[in-house]
């Protein structure tokens, strides 16, 4: 249970500087966090006046303390996509050709054309860049539908990935929605359909190539989706091995001290 808990909760940390249209998202995910501020403080107050080795966590406890921690690594991971190079500057999640499209790669380069790939993966990770804040709105409605028994059963799962997997399972529908009009948008603007059509014409003119096709909207906006929950995995990594003085209040020290001791 330590392992599980720790996991979850590793997601609230590393919140910086926030740009316009990050201070809007934060804004609102401090507006459901800051009911729990009360809360926070009644507990507090309990936790100075007790010995740590006799507290017990109810499930309000670890409801606030798992969405404090959630809705602060939830808006690090968006922030940290949404910059430049936020995509395309990180290996693990930066959106690389189409599987169908690898070969086209291939044969591009081999004779000399590999700044037209480049051109084009750089656009598709421009698109992901751009589109990845409509996640913030996502996230904010299905932290506001998480209840008691949620978090509490997240807590508690046994799953290192638990939180994750729980906002994989109740934002990836609403996520893709909201994703794809901003990708196509975004990569009319980056010229993501121009590189595609050069790339594609150039390939079909070399001897012995086979037509290539791909839906590339619904490519980067699944590529884009995938790279959030990568980054919302690290920062439950970073909790699960407490880096960074996560512990931060009064509330998160009893919640997890409670935790590291149910295992």
């Amino acid at each position: 249970m330590k392992k599980s808990f720790r996991t979850i909760c590793t997601i609230g940390f590393f919140l910086g500087t926030l740009s316009s249209a990050e201070a809007q998202i934060g804004s609102k995910l401090k507006g459901i966090l800051g009911q729990l501020e009360t809360t926070s403080e009644d507990t507090s107050k309990s936790v100075n006046q007790a010995s740590s080795d006799t507290q017990e966590v109810t499930k309000t406890e670890a409801n606030n303390a798992v969405k404090q921690t959630l809705g602060n690594g939830l808006q690090a991971s968006i922030k940290m996509l949404a910059a430049k190079d936020g995509y395309l500057g990180d290996a693990a999640v930066k959106i690389l050709m189409p599987q169908e499209a690898q070969k086209v790669e291939e044969a591009l380069r081999a004779v000399g054309m590999g700044s037209l790939c480049d051109q084009f993966i750089t656009s598709m990770n421009r698109a992901a860049e751009t589109a990845v804040n409509e996640a913030g709105e996502v996230f904010v409605n299905s932290l506001s539908k998480m209840t008691i028994n949620d978090a509490y059963t997240i807590l508690l799962s046994g799953q290192q990935d638990a939180a994750t997997s729980y906002f994989k399972a109740s934002t990836t529908s609403e996520l893709t929605q909201r994703f794809s009009p901003v990708i196509e948008s975004a990569m009319g603007e980056n010229n993501v359909s121009d590189y595609w059509t050069q790339l594609t014409s150039a390939y079909n003119k070399l001897p012995l190539s086979s037509k290539v096709e791909s839906n590339l909207t619904a490519y980067v906006t699944q590529k884009a989706i995938d790279g959030l929950f990568v980054k919302v995995a690290d920062q439950e990594l970073k909790i699960r091995n407490n880096l960074g003085g996560s512990r931060s209040t009064d509330l998160l020290s009893k919640v997890f001290g409670w935790a590291d001791k149910q295992k």
